[in-house]
C-alpha cells in the first residue's frame, strides 16, 4: 500500500519525486474532489499557489509542453517563465539553458497573442491542409491530412529530440491520448472543493476496450490539496 507523505506548509511539493521526468509522455491535471477538470472554463481557479509552482517544476523537466487549443485559449496561455532555481535544475538535468517550448494542437491555427512574445517560439502543430492554407510566425508541425493525427504529432516531437512531453490538458487531448495508449506517467491534483458539472470539450467515447492500468507511484497532502503520481504498469 503506498503510504500518505505529508508536505508541510511552504515545503516544495516538487522535491518529492517528480525530479527528473522520465521518458515518454507526463500528463499533469488537476481535478476538483468531485471530478470537475475545470470551473467555468478554466483550470486556474481550482489550483493554489503549490500546484502552480509545480506545474512550473514540471515544465522545467521537459523537453517541451503540449497543450490543446481551447486550453491555451482558455488559460491565455503565455511562454514559458521559470524560476531561478527551476532553470538551474533544468541545467542539472542536461536539458538547457532556456525554458521549454509550448507545442500548441490547433486545427484552426488560433493562438493567444501571448504565446507569440516568446524568444522561444511556439510550436503549432495542425493538419497538413490547415498549414497550408493559413501562415503562422510559430514553428508548424503537420500530422496528418486533414485533422491533427495526434500519434503522429507525439512521433513528430519525438523525431525531433522531444523525447520527454508534458501535456497540460485539456481533457479532450488527455482522452486522445490516452485512447492512442500514449500516456506513460498521469501526475494529478486534486483539490479540496467542489465544481459542480463543468462540461468541458466534446469528445466522443473513449475507444479503448478496456481501462489502462496504472501503479499509483506517490500520494503527497499539503494544505488539503492531494497530488498523486501514477505510472504505466
Amino acid at each position: 500500500m503506498t503510504a500518505v507523505t505529508t508536505i508541510d506548509d511552504g515545503g516544495a511539493i516538487e522535491d518529492h519525486g517528480y525530479r527528473p521526468a522520465p521518458p515518454g509522455l507526463r500528463a499533469n491535471m488537476i481535478f476538483s474532489a468531485d471530478g470537475a477538470a475545470a470551473f467555468q472554463g478554466r483550470a486556474g481557479p481550482l489550483s493554489n499557489a503549490a500546484d502552480y509552482q509545480l506545474l512550473l517544476a514540471l515544465r522545467a523537466y521537459t523537453d517541451v509542453v503540449l497543450v490543446g487549443a481551447g486550453t491555451a485559449r482558455a488559460e491565455n496561455y503565455g511562454p514559458v517563465r521559470l524560476r531561478s532555481d527551476h532553470l538551474e535544475q533544468r541545467r542539472e538535468l542536461g536539458l538547457g539553458d532556456t525554458p521549454p517550448p509550448i507545442a500548441v494542437v490547433s486545427q484552426s491555427g488560433r493562438l493567444p497573442d501571448r504565446l507569440l512574445e516568446s524568444p522561444t517560439p511556439p510550436i503549432l502543430i495542425t493538419s497538413t491542409r490547415s498549414a497550408r492554407e493559413r501562415e503562422t510566425p510559430c514553428r508548424v508541425l503537420a500530422a496528418g491530412d486533414h485533422a491533427v493525427d495526434v500519434p503522429e504529432a507525439i512521433r513528430l516531437l519525438n523525431e525531433q529530440g522531444m523525447e520527454r512531453i508534458l501535456c497540460e490538458g485539456g481533457p479532450t487531448l488527455l482522452d486522445e491520448l490516452v485512447d492512442n495508449d500514449l500516456v506513460d506517467e498521469l501526475c494529478v491534483t486534486l483539490a479540496p472543493c467542489l465544481a459542480g458539472s463543468q462540461p468541458l470539450g466534446g469528445g466522443a467515447p473513449a475507444s479503448i476496450a478496456a481501462p489502462t492500468s496504472l501503479r499509483l507511484a506517490h500520494v503527497l497532502a499539503a494544505s488539503d490539496y492531494l497530488y498523486l503520481k501514477y505510472q504505466r504498469v
